[in-house]
């Protein structure tokens, strides 16, 4: 149950606890049928009182939709950080290895924006890496643009070596003769001034994280400096999808 909800039904109970010592009150529907209640039910003038001040003051349903969504919630966090371990032990076996502070995992979330309102655009909901440098950069990346984009656009799974892209495409003359001839996919829906600002991650994986009803609402993505062909493998693979299907199922609230 969603937090908003479960604050509506504990609202709504003490409003309509409240209706019913008011009717009560002013004899509504008759004085007649609130004599037959009392005379029934004697006790239903105390139950709406203490049905009322239980809601009111502790406010039951919220606070159960809370303790839930906090399991969740550690539940979540456990799987996500499991899954980081992993890819940064992978990143620690290469050659050469992986700083442990470069690694990043993100999930990514479509949502529509007013720049968007129709198709959308997505947004990183939550980021783990244990560096602080380099500094993330800003990026709000529609369809096809960017692996993550391509990764929509496709719905499935997307790696680019960008370090080998870096090194071939070293001005904006040879990058756009290779969009050119390969394709605006082949720079990842580019321009030359947002390939600059993004080709320090050198190697990029994203998976795509389908909803019930296998329908594309977001993706997690993974990049380092360097080593793509080393880490473009089953076990990579495995353990982002992994974690795309368990949030596909429990949805994005608990990253």
């Amino acid at each position: 149950m969603r937090l908003r909800t479960a604050r509506m039904l504990d609202k709504g109970t003490v409003l309509l606890g409240t209706l019913c010592l008011g009717a009560r009150q002013y004899n509504i529907p008759s004085a007649l049928f609130w004599e037959q209640v009392v005379a029934e039910a004697g006790y239903a003038v105390f139950l709406l009182i203490l049905v009322i001040g239980v809601f009111g003051v502790f406010s039951p349903w919220e606070s159960l939709t809370e303790n839930s969504r906090l399991n969740g919630r550690v539940g979540m966090q456990r799987q996500i950080l499991s899954t980081f371990g992993q890819l940064l032990d992978m990143g620690r076996r290469i050659k050469p290895a992986i700083n442990i502070t470069d690694p990043s995992l993100h999930i990514w979330r479509r949502k529509r924006t007013l720049r968007h309102p129709l198709s959308g655009e997505l947004l990183r909901v939550a980021t783990y890496r244990l560096g602080a440098t380099p500094a993330t950069r800003s990026f709000h990346p529609t369809r096809g643009i960017g692996v993550i984009g391509l990764c929509w656009k496709y719905d499935k799974e997307i790696g680019v070596d960008v370090a080998e892209l870096s090194q071939n495409l070293t001005d904006s003359s040879r990058f756009a003769d290779y969009q050119s001839h390969h394709g605006v996919d082949a720079v990842m829906g580019l321009s030359w001034d947002e390939f600059c600002r993004i080709n320090h991650r050198g190697a990029v994986f994203a998976t795509p994280v389908r909803d019930g009803r296998s329908k594309f609402v977001g993706c997690v993505s993974f990049d380092v400096a360097h080593g793509y062909t080393q880490l473009n493998g089953h076990h990579l693979w495995h353990e982002l999808n992994r974690l795309s299907n368990i949030i596909g199922h429990e949805g994005f609230q608990d990253v």
